[in-house]
C-alpha cells in the first residue's frame, strides 16, 4: 500500500447572542444652564423607569455597553456629555453646553438610556 496523509476531520459551529438590557434615566432640570457652562446631575437627582429615585449609575461593561443622552427628546452628541458611574455622591452625567448653541432652559427633561449586552456563545465540535 502506498504513502498516505492522514488528517483529522473536525467542524466547529458556533452561535453567538447578543441580549441587549436598556435601562432608563430621567431628570427635569430646575435651572437654565448657560452655553459654556456645565450641567452635572448626581445619580440620585435621577427618577427610573418605575418612577423610583435612582440610587446609582450602572458601570458601563467593556466593549458591551454604551449610553446615550437625550436632552428635550434630541439624541445629542457623544462629546457634549461624561458619564461616571456609582452610588449617590459619586455616579453622574456631566452635559457641557457648547458655545454658540443656545442654554439649556429650566424644566428641560434630560433622559439617560443606558444599553447593556450580555452576549453568549454556544460552540458544537464534531469529529
Amino acid at each position: 500500500m502506498a504513502l498516505q496523509l492522514i488528517k483529522l476531520f473536525v467542524a466547529a459551529t458556533t452561535t453567538t447572542e447578543a441580549a441587549p438590557s436598556t435601562t432608563r434615566f430621567f431628570y427635569i432640570t430646575t435651572a437654565e444652564t448657560a452655553e459654556g457652562a456645565t450641567l452635572t446631575i448626581d445619580a440620585a437627582s435621577f427618577l427610573q423607569d418605575d418612577g423610583s429615585q435612582a440610587t446609582e449609575l450602572p458601570t458601563l461593561a467593556t466593549n458591551n455597553s454604551y449610553f446615550n443622552v437625550y436632552v428635550n427628546g434630541v439624541l445629542q452628541m457623544a462629546d457634549i456629555s461624561t458619564y461616571t458611574p456609582g452610588a449617590t455622591g459619586v455616579g453622574s452625567l456631566a452635559i457641557t453646553v457648547p458655545t454658540g448653541s443656545g442654554s439649556i432652559p429650566a424644566n428641560t427633561p434630560i433622559v439617560l438610556e443606558i444599553v447593556q449586552f450580555a452576549p453568549t456563545s454556544n460552540t458544537t465540535v464534531t469529529t
